[in-house]
């Protein structure tokens, strides 16, 4: 059996956070399991041609890792390098076992100790369990019917096969969301034709994107000044809460105005404008930002399918579409998302008394500041249920769990206790607290159905409220909340 203090799930940018900030708090005995054969979660996975982050590089950024970024909004190859920057500084490579998937975990009641199953690298045992495998981590193909019997090619925009050549060929991309709107712009100039199945449209904004000069990134290289545009580019983000929460009319007139403006500027065709303006109030999905999109859509290789014309069958030759037009095609590739709200924690965790996530999580995915669940102790979900930020950084709300994370570890080691778990009646009065909070918000009144949903209707994915409001949470830790044992 190996035994460690603490295991970390995951070598993304939450499991990286979780290390470097055991280590700033003296616990050096952990071990971080990765699945699969290489460090670094979603960006490293995710190499899709067009692949980027949504928001600004000095905020998607550790808070204590400043960067030279080359532009405001990184591409994915620039995201690697990033996180190799943080993992080699902090010597992580030495705390990470490759290879080595979760298919299980336990707690042990006796010994008051996770037991951590894996395919390929053993058995493991650990005092505390930090879960940071990530919300897109877990991608999702819908059961199309026929969709086995497909002879050309496919795969998901989370597995890019980049040994295929698409260059000339009749493709298919279906999805409309935030991987398709930036793989479309990438391929279409290349491929022989692209037809694009859109099931619901996106709002779509301008993605203010620029290159810093040499100059620009040099200033980059000082904490004081990477501070500053941090600390700027974070409140002028977090203003947009004010409209996704408390005031309609500031979408209405500021963000959807701005978005039927943008595809008249960019689409001339009437039938296209219709196709692409969606019927729901602008933020209730996430808002996707390019200025490349909309003119690949209108490019006389590439066809939209909308609703009206969707995907009946996939068969042998390509897709039939719901109007009986059948679309040969040489590669399809799925561009349908991941399970971020049901889908979570992808493997089973059994907790005291035999019962696991899944049980606590039938009705719907829950957990105290999305991080913690009464009946399992001295387990931690990095980005669990409604942590997440249509708005600001992910990043941010990481380091915020970690807040609350660390002060529970250190509240176990000053009790000299060995485990510490939350209370229901505290973890079921934030839970009510929060979906009380998110009827005011556009994501559960704006008219549409999103990831953000789980199966049961309620709002799982996002935090309703402002990012700064969560962290203070965070950091107020209540040990009245919790039993120690």
């Amino acid at each position: 059996m190996q035994t460690y203090t603490a295991i970390i799930i995951g070598s993304g940018f939450g499991g990286q956070a979780a290390a470097i900030n055991l280590k700033k708090n003296g616990i050096n005995d952990f071990l971080m399991l990765e699945r699969r054969a290489w460090i670094g979660g979603t960006w490293s996975q995710n190499s899709y041609p067009g692949a980027a982050v949504d928001v600004q590089s000095p905020l998607y950024s550790l808070s204590f890792e400043p960067y030279k970024w080359s532009q405001m909004f990184a591409e994915q190859h620039e995201l690697v390098e990033y996180t190799k920057h943080v993992i080699a500084k902090h010597k992580l490579e030495e705390k990470v076992r490759l290879n080595a998937n979760v298919n299980k975990v336990q707690w042990d009641e006796a010994q008051q100790v996770w037991q951590i199953h894996t395919d390929g690298a053993g058995t493991f045992q650990a005092k505390f369990l930090i879960n940071a495998s990530g919300p897109l981590s877990t991608p999702v193909i819908p059961n199309f019917k026929g969709r086995d019997t497909f002879k050309g090619h496919s795969f998901h925009t989370n597995s890019w096969d980049h040994d295929y050549d698409y260059k000339g060929k009749r493709v298919a991309i279906i999805g409309s969301g935030a991987s398709a709107a930036q793989v479309i712009p990438a391929i279409a100039p290349d491929v022989g034709h692209l037809d694009v199945f859109q099931r619901t449209p996106h709002w779509v904004l301008p993605r203010p994107d620029r290159v810093f000069s040499d100059f620009e990134r040099s200033l980059l290289g000082s904490k004081l000044i990477y501070k500053a545009l941090r600390t700027i580019i974070y409140w002028s983000l977090e203003s947009r809460v004010i409209g996704f929460k408390y005031s309609k009319t500031m979408l209405n007139v500021v963000a959807q105005k701005a978005a039927l403006k943008n595809i008249k500027r960019q689409l001339k065709d009437p039938k296209l404008q219709a196709a692409v303006t969606p019927d729901y109030t602008i933020g209730c999905k996430r808002i996707i930002l390019s200025s490349t999109l909309y003119p690949a859509l209108a490019r006389p290789n590439v066809t939209l399918h909308t609703k009206d014309d969707g995907i009946a069958e996939i068969n042998e030759r390509g897709i039939l579409t719901t109007q009986g037009k059948q679309v040969d095609l040489d590669l399809i590739i799925y561009s349908t998302g991941y399970d971020a709200t049901d889908g979570v924690i992808s493997y089973p965790v059994i907790g005291k008394g035999g019962k696991s996530v899944g049980d606590v999580w039938k009705e719907f995915p829950r957990a105290y500041l999305g991080t913690t669940m009464p009946g399992f102790p001295n387990l931690f979900v990095v980005t669990g249920p409604n942590t997440g930020i249509g708005h600001t950084s992910a990043i941010f709300v990481i380091e915020a769990q970690m807040e609350y994370i660390m002060r529970a570890i250190k509240a176990v080691q000053a009790r000299k206790a060995r485990s510490i778990e939350i209370k229901a009646d505290a973890e079921n009065d934030y839970t009510t607290m929060i979906h009380r909070e998110m009827k005011q918000t556009v994501w559960q009144s704006g008219g549409c159905h999103s990831w953000y949903q789980s199966k049961s209707g309620h709002v799982i994915a996002m935090f309703p409220g402002f990012s700064f409001t969560f962290r203070r949470m965070c950091q107020a830790f209540k040990p009245a909340h919790h039993l120690f044992t």
